[in-house]
This record gives structure tokens, sequence and C-alpha cells, in this order.
């Protein structure tokens, strides 16, 4: 039985999103985002930089709103 069968079986889920209050650079949204996905921070600063630029900016307003939402 693996991990994931361990945890929804006893009604807790097996991932939860929440802010690194620790590997953080502004409000750690994207460590906490790393977390949650099991990669490197500094890959998911790198592109949410990228989708920012790219983006015209709309990606500040979906990290502001996290931010304010997660724990």
């Amino acid at each position: 039985m693996n991990q994931m069968d361990n945890n929804t079986s006893s009604g807790t889920s097996a991932k939860q999103f929440r802010l690194d209050r620790e590997d953080n650079k502004i409000w750690g949204v994207c460590g906490g985002i790393a977390n949650y996905l099991g990669v490197d921070p500094m890959l998911v600063r790198v592109a949410f930089a990228a989708g920012t630029l790219l983006g015209f900016g709309s990606l500040i307003l979906v990290y502001i709103l996290i931010a304010l939402v997660a724990d």
C-alpha cells in the first residue's frame, strides 16, 4: 500500500498547500508552490518571473491573491 492510499483511507488529504515561511523571498508563495509540487523553489520563481514578464504582469495579481488567501 503506498502513502497516498494510507492518507486517503484515514480521511486526511495527501497534499496541502501552505506558504513556505522558511524559504521565502516576499511572502513564501513560490516556495509553497515548489513544496506542493516537489520541485526546486528557484524553478518556480524563475517561471513566475518569466510568466509575469510575458503575461504583462497578470501573475502579480495571482501572486498577491495566493498570498492573501493561503494560510
